[in-house]
């Protein structure tokens, strides 16, 4: 009987499992096609002849290597700004006591409930008077803003686990409570930290519409622009559009697959200690 179900459960999640792949699989297969396969039948088609030559263009003419390091300049200085304000934010959340705390940590847990894309109109009118659009900061800046709740209800979750000994022990000792919060609070917050941080690189590395509003120029653009180099008026290069999409999903998928078990551990733990 339970062999049975120890079969069930793993057919169950094999299941999960392919409908999770399908896509990336069917991304990858529609990348070796040439636009008329597209009108095709079928969901899966492998060509006779792959069409290498899609990732050429998308190597050459979708620009990716200059999107790509534009990308990841955003993504990188975005992380910092949002671990260290998160980390930040929440020490002081949940060590320090001072007046008006719970109202400021619940207007700074809203920021959850409001998607990047609602304050899309408001941010653009404002960067615009400041001359902040056409720049990476009208992008870091909303990125950041976006991450930084999400960040800190993390942390603070796992923080209020950890005991308050060592951090009064440091400070006998004479440590600051920079050298605290960074050398001796930071570590023990590592799982946590790493999925603030995965979390982040994969919102940032995807977004589009807030980069297409914000930035006009073609030496500022990311990742996503790309795609767009080949969408025309009349016709599109559906197999260099989707070489596209599977070059810039390696990065995403490569450091979710290094980092799962410190995603898995800080979730898990947080919500545990929360």
């Amino acid at each position: 009987m339970r062999t049975k179900g120890k079969t069930g459960i793993w057919i169950f999640f094999l299941i999960v499992a392919f409908l999770q792949l399908f896509p990336l699989v069917w991304l990858v297969d529609f990348s070796f096609n040439t636009s008329a396969d597209f009108y095709s039948d079928s969901i899966l088609k492998w060509p006779s002849s792959p069409q290498w030559q899609n990732y050429v263009n998308a190597w050459v003419d979708g620009k990716f290597m200059k999107y790509f390091f534009n990308s990841l300049f955003v993504s990188a200085v975005t992380i910092v700004l949002t671990v260290v304000l998160s980390l930040t934010l929440a020490y002081a959340f949940t060590r320090m006591q001072w007046k008006l705390r719970p109202l400021f940590y619940s207007i700074i847990l809203l920021g959850i409930m409001i998607p990047i894309h609602a304050t899309l109109l408001p941010n653009f009118a404002i960067f615009k008077e400041l001359g902040l659009t056409n720049s990476y900061l009208g992008l870091i800046l909303p990125y950041t803003a976006v991450s930084v709740p999400l960040g800190t209800f993390m942390l603070t979750g796992f923080l209020k686990g950890i005991p308050k000994a060592m951090e009064e022990s440091a400070l006998m000792d004479g440590c600051s409570i920079y050298r605290i919060v960074f050398q001796i609070i930071a570590p023990l917050l590592m799982p946590a930290l790493v999925t603030v941080i995965v979390t982040t690189f994969l919102n940032c590395w995807n977004e589009f519409i807030m980069a297409s509003t914000f930035l006009s120029k073609d030496a500022l653009k990311t990742l996503p622009f790309s795609v767009m180099n080949f969408a025309g008026q009349y016709s599109s290069d559906y197999g260099s559009q989707f070489a596209v999409m599977v070059l810039t999903s390696i990065p995403a998928i490569v450091i979710y697959a290094l980092f799962n078990e410190q995603i898995t551990k800080g979730v898990t733990a947080g919500a545990v200690k929360g």
